[in-house]
């Protein structure tokens, strides 16, 4: 009994380590993306995928894991929840950048904010799982926390959400898909990059051109946003398989606090009271949980 409680902690503690590794590296996204402020977001999210597919398939051969990606493509149950997370991914991204290019930095703080919620009440209604009182105390701070920021910026409700609901849907699914992380986010990429293909080409015909043509940075950031896009997804699907939903999506608010400082302090986007005041709640309702972590543990 005592090995298996001690082969559980490391479990976790391993899940843990790779979510927290996953947010911070989302949470400073924007830096690398500002620069490609130029490029349309379809056409930049559609070459996150045309250089993310031959970096997984890189790691796949160099990891001797080719007969398990062989396994998941021809398995039509698993194909089909690779498909559908795929497609959340995809939008995901794409809202990402969105956020970005249109100076809504806060607006993807905000999405990122509400998505713990969301796997919260996923994982209590549909999973099963459980709150004691001091998590369920950090639930309501932080659930005040968004009705105050929701209430002092709804212009951003739209892309908040969309991003918000897209990645809580990509989490459940990777949770039940019984395959590594390299060969899931492989498959994922690959069914996003015959669109994403088709779109980079119909860019190329625009009179503007293709991105890839351009000078300056833009192609080699074009080209590295594959190994930016693939690391903290496979951080994030590791951390998936190990981590109840609940832990995960309290150790996600690290991306939003990161994106609410650098949307506030270094973009010069409005910071209002209602911002401030959500801001405060959410670092309240981090601290409590995480109290409550180390307490148990």
């Amino acid at each position: 009994m005592t090995e298996q409680m001690n082969e559980s902690v490391k479990k976790a503690s391993g899940g843990l380590g790779a979510a927290v590794l996953a947010y911070v590296l989302w949470g400073f996204f924007p830096i690398y993306f500002h620069p490609l402020l130029g490029v349309p977001a379809v056409e930049l999210v559609s070459w996150r995928v045309v250089f993310t597919l031959p970096v997984c398939l890189a790691v796949v051969m160099a990891t001797g894991q080719g007969a398990a990606l062989r396994a998941a493509v021809t398995n039509p149950a698993m194909l089909g929840r690779l498909v559908l997370s795929a497609m959340a991914i995809g939008c995901n991204w794409l809202m990402y950048l969105v956020a970005i290019e249109t100076h809504q930095v806060l607006a993807a703080s905000l999405g990122y904010y509400i998505n713990p919620l969301l796997n919260v009440l996923i994982g209590v209604l549909f999973l099963k799982e459980r709150l004691n009182r001091l998590q369920w105390a950090a639930v309501i701070l932080a659930a005040g926390g968004i009705a105050v920021l929701l209430a002092g910026a709804l212009s951003m409700l739209g892309v908040a959400l969309a991003m918000a609901g897209s990645f809580a849907l990509y989490g459940l699914v990777r949770k039940f898909v019984a395959v590594p992380s390299v060969i899931g986010l492989t498959v994922e990429t690959a069914v996003l990059f015959v669109p994403a293909l088709a779109a980079v080409l119909h860019a190329a015909t625009l009179p503007a051109g293709s991105a890839l043509g351009q000078g300056g940075l833009v192609p080699w950031l074009l080209a590295g946003s594959g190994v930016v896009t693939a690391v903290p997804l496979l951080l994030f699907a590791v951390a998936a398989r190990k981590l109840d939903l609940s832990t995960l999506g309290f150790a996600q608010f690290i991306a939003p606090t990161i994106l609410f400082v650098l949307g506030a302090m270094l973009y010069g986007e409005p910071l209002d009271p209602a911002r401030v005041t959500c801001f405060v709640l959410i670092w309240a309702a981090i601290g409590l949980f995480s109290y409550d972590l180390l307490r148990r543990r």
